[in-house]
């Protein structure tokens, strides 16, 4: 079972740059990737796993754990780092992200990665799944929590407001989802491609418990995810401002981090000078 680590920041934020340079050094070596929306999430992934998610990673299917749905499935390589760090598996697997023989494909697949609670790739089904996952709960009577990762381009999903009404209409309040809000998705920004303003009341039509946070502030990450568990009698949706490809100099920001290509060396480095965070080794 998971601790809550004693808070520091500053050890906080090396980790955060530490998480970038191996996802960055991850999606290089496979070639190709979706860099921007996993960089996107290091804090509220480290958040989960470090102060408030209850897991055993020598025992990954323990039934007291928390579940964790990475419904945007492409945001793997995040997901398969802190997972790493919390000793569910050797980080030297981390370097063989979508090789041949790997057991950290490009998509979270739960019969490869232990730790991984949802296999994921099609978008919307995530939510849709982690209310399946939330609902047996209620019903067996078990009292962990289901986190879902969404993402803002997911959103355009018809199935992902199919399982809002669902998770209502079942009062399924032990589901926390966090929605990446990026503003960025494959073809473009959200609001040019199909815009989701209002998006909070959105939600708080459809019966949700509604909050907002920077998705990269370590205080306001924490209170708010905190908040949401202990929402009584509905559904939480945390609408996550975050920074699509955070941290990379040359990708912040811009639609063409959401799946890199990586054809040689001198674009593996540009990449990964871009950090801005050299001091760090890779841990494989």
């Amino acid at each position: 079972m998971t601790e809550e680590d004693v808070f520091c920041k500053a050890e906080f934020d090396h980790l955060a740059d530490e998480y970038r340079y191996v996802i960055t050094d991850m999606i290089c070596r496979a070639g190709s990737g979706h860099l921007g929306g996993a960089l996107s999430l290091v804090e509220i992934m480290i958040t989960l796993y470090y102060r408030i998610m209850k897991f055993d990673p020598d025992n990954p299917n323990w039934d007291g754990r928390d579940r964790l749905v990475m419904s945007k499935g492409h945001a793997g390589p995040v997901l398969y780092t802190v997972l790493a760090y919390k000793g569910f598996f050797p980080k030297s697997w981390l370097a063989t992200l979508n090789a041949d023989g790997t057991r950290l494909p490009s998509h979270v697949d739960q019969n490869q990665t232990p730790g991984i609670d949802l296999t994921a790739g099609s978008l919307g089904q995530g939510l849709g799944c982690a209310c399946g996952l939330a609902l047996a709960a209620k019903l067996d009577k078990k009292t962990h929590n289901v986190f879902c990762l969404i993402g803002d381009g997911e959103s355009n999903e018809g199935q992902i407001w199919e399982s809002a009404l669902f998770a209502a209409h079942k009062k399924l309040d032990n589901l926390i989802a966090v929605c990446d809000y990026n503003k960025l998705q494959i073809d473009g920004f959200t609001e040019d491609i199909l815009a989701l303003e209002p998006l909070m009341d959105k939600w708080r039509s459809f019966g949700w418990e509604v909050f907002e946070m920077n998705g990269h502030d370590w205080d306001d990450i924490h209170t708010t995810i905190n908040r949401a568990i202990e929402v009584s009698g509905k559904p939480a949706m945390i609408i996550a401002n975050t920074i699509k490809a955070k941290g990379c100099s040359i990708l912040e920001n811009k639609p063409e981090s959401h799946n890199i290509k990586v054809p040689d060396q001198a674009a593996h480095d540009k990449y990964m000078d871009a950090l801005d965070c050299r001091d760090i080794q890779l841990p494989y």
